[in-house]
């Protein structure tokens, strides 16, 4: 496709119409939510455009997106709409992302392209990691006594949430033809751009499991396979939850638990538990690679950002280890000459 020069604000448009509407859902594959978000982020430079240039849309045209407007626009999500580091980083990435695109069908578009390559949004501030203790794990996870149905369901439902450290749309997708019970038993999840991965169940996990299914799914080799494994009845057919109903039994669970463990945190949600189940892998000493694979990471570095953070524990146990003994039965094992050149100054 040819930029003319004459019919210029009219390219950007349909540049625009042709990466948001088939490029990025027909040959990227990628959600409808990841192309909102990259919608909403063309809409705010646009919306930058018309507040300091006075620009209508009609008359936008890719001399806009040079490195001078995309400064400006970077200036003005940062002081005066207040965005936060990590809101101005994605904004930024999804404009450089229309503007590859439109580089490649366009070979007049690369210097544009390139220019925007250059400029960085702030780096966002790395914040800790939030996930809960092992104490606060166990308490949140038992808060479901089990007393009714709807108790036993959501005691199931929040312990495969933790076990599989699974996103909650994932679980809540999950059907029985993604359930493997036979040893080695695991579960099947469908994540981002319907990728989806093996993740293992342990055998704790399994019993639970078995129980479950035995209550909610008898005669289960009958059943459909895309029945839901998590539902509730509408209609008088079992549907799907909701994501909203998950991140509701988990904060009734923690309201619980906080009650018995007050190191439960006032707010828990669902990504937390995930986060959870990557810290405690973690710590156990499970390679980086390895819970990257369980979280449905594609880069290793995202893995890194999120969970290569020493907890206060890793590190009081690597300074402890690392620090000879100074007491005073330490010192008479040491020969004079070993104390001397361990205290001296030189």
């Amino acid at each position: 496709m040819k930029r003319d020069p004459a019919t210029d604000e009219a390219t950007v448009w349909v540049f625009a119409r042709d990466f948001l509407y088939a490029y990025m859902p027909k040959t990227r594959g990628l959600s409808s939510a990841t192309i909102q978000a990259y919608r909403l982020s063309l809409e705010c430079f646009l919306t930058f455009l018309a507040d300091h240039k006075h620009l209508h849309r009609s008359q936008v045209t890719f001399d806009h997106f040079d490195r001078e407007h995309l400064k400006g626009w970077l200036t003005w999500m940062n002081t005066e709409r207040g965005y936060t580091a990590r809101t101005i980083t994605l904004r930024l990435a999804a404009v450089k992302a229309f503007l590859s695109y439109a580089a490649a069908e366009d070979l007049t578009l690369i210097a544009l392209d390139q220019a925007a390559k250059t400029l960085t949004a702030p780096v966002p501030p790395r914040a800790p990691i939030e996930y809960l203790t092992q104490e606060a794990t166990r308490a949140v996870l038992a808060a479901h006594t089990g007393a009714t149905a709807k108790s036993r369901r959501n005691r199931m439902l929040l312990i495969l949430l933790y076990e599989t450290a699974a996103r909650v749309g994932e679980i809540t997708a999950l059907t029985l033809q993604d359930l493997t019970l036979t040893d080695p038993g695991h579960v099947t999840l469908t994540g981002k751009r319907n990728k989806t991965r093996v993740v293992p169940l342990s055998a704790k996990t399994l019993e639970h499991l078995q129980v479950y299914l035995q209550e909610f799914h008898p005669n289960r080799a009958r059943l459909p396979g895309n029945r839901p494994v998590f539902y509730s009845f509408h209609r008088g057919q079992p549907t799907g939850l909701s994501t909203d109903t998950v991140a509701a039994a988990l904060k009734a669970a923690a309201e619980t638990a906080r009650s018995l463990c007050p190191s439960v945190p006032a707010r828990v949600h669902c990504h937390m538990l995930r986060k959870t189940k990557a810290m405690d892998l973690h710590q156990s000493g499970i390679p980086l690679p390895i819970i990257m694979r369980l979280l449905g990471h594609e880069n290793v570095s995202t893995t890194q950002a999120f969970y290569a953070f020493a907890t206060l524990d890793m590190m009081r146990e690597a300074i402890n280890a690392a620090t000879p003994a100074t007491g005073p039965a330490a010192a008479e094992k040491l020969p004079d000459d070993m104390l001397q050149a361990l205290y001296s100054l030189r």
